[in-house]
């Protein structure tokens, strides 16, 4: 079944949400996740992605893909606001020499898009690599049902309905409300409406949104990652240069790791904890089969 028609499915009320992330994925023998250090951000992702099995084993030939980063804030790569755009491009590449029909990047930014898209590296990096990067656009707001435990609805951009397959690319970053903000806290930047009021139980709402979202992949930026004064820091001193990325099908799996970025545990997340509690995903690192390389 297509990513869309499923979403669609959900949508009628016709689809119990049953299923756990890493039950969707890969294939017999790879690992749960790839935990990879070095200093070529292209070359970490590329890595990563092989060591789950390359990117045919999430995109198919014709998938409309859609790849999420953080592109939030009007700051350059070194300030770590925003998802490093090498890594970026490298997904849109992968994905487009996959058989993907068309890669589109979307984000839905605090500061204004035009800005961030440009500041931010990411549209310049994306465009080069081949994919439709586009603003967010209130005529493609859609209220859909989430069917969350505490989101019920809320308006989300129909891109990320309609595609057949999205991959998560956030980055690593300290937050105030939420302690860290990495891949569940991500799905935000898809939705319209005043985001403002989710902030009121933004644990459930993370869990919430990303039972919807469902991503074939993610892909944590922990490359340079915002120690301090997140979500969008400002200053080098806030910036630690941490060389590492994490991939996995299970993205509760992968936030946990990136939090020992922080050298915390899930236990100090309720997000996580709850998330686990609900079967969406691990948080045991010590279950999983992780494979760590230095290139």
């Amino acid at each position: 079944m297509k990513r869309r028609d499923f979403v669609k499915e959900i949508a009628l009320g016709s689809l119990i949400l049953k299923f756990n992330p890493g039950l969707f994925a890969q294939n017999k023998g790879t690992p749960d996740l790839a935990w990879i250090k070095g200093d070529s951000p292209a070359l970490l992702t590329k890595e990563a992605i092989a060591t789950l099995g390359g990117m045919k084993s999430f995109v198919s030939k014709g998938d409309i893909v859609m790849v999420k980063p953080n592109i939030g804030w009007d700051r350059p790569p070194k300030l770590a606001a925003c998802t490093n755009p090498e890594i970026v491009k490298t997904i849109v590449e992968l994905s487009l020499d996959a058989g993907a029909k068309q890669v589109k990047v979307i984000d839905n930014p605090c500061n204004p898009a035009r800005r961030t898209y440009v500041r931010s590296g990411i549209a310049e990096a994306a465009k080069k690599a081949g994919a439709k990067v586009s603003f967010p656009n209130p005529h493609r707001l859609k209220k859909v049902a989430l069917k969350g435990e505490w989101l019920k609805e809320w308006e989300v951009y129909t891109d990320f309905i309609e595609a057949d397959k999205i991959i998560n690319v956030p980055i690593a970053k300290t937050h105030s409300l939420s302690r860290l903000t990495m891949g569940m806290k991500n799905w935000l930047g898809a939705l319209g409406g005043n985001r403002n009021q989710l902030h009121q139980k933004l644990d459930q709402v993370m869990i919430d949104l990303s039972a919807f979202f469902k991503p074939c992949l993610t892909v944590l930026d922990g490359y340079r990652i915002l120690i301090r004064n997140g979500p969008q820091g400002g200053r080098l001193s806030d910036v630690k240069l941490h060389k590492t990325v994490v991939a996995g099908v299970d993205y509760v799996a992968v936030d946990t790791a990136g939090a020992t970025f922080f050298e915390m545990s899930p236990q100090e997340l309720p997000y996580l904890q709850i998330a686990h509690q609900k079967g969406l995903g691990e948080i045991n690192l010590e279950k999983l089969v992780i494979e760590k390389r230095t290139l």
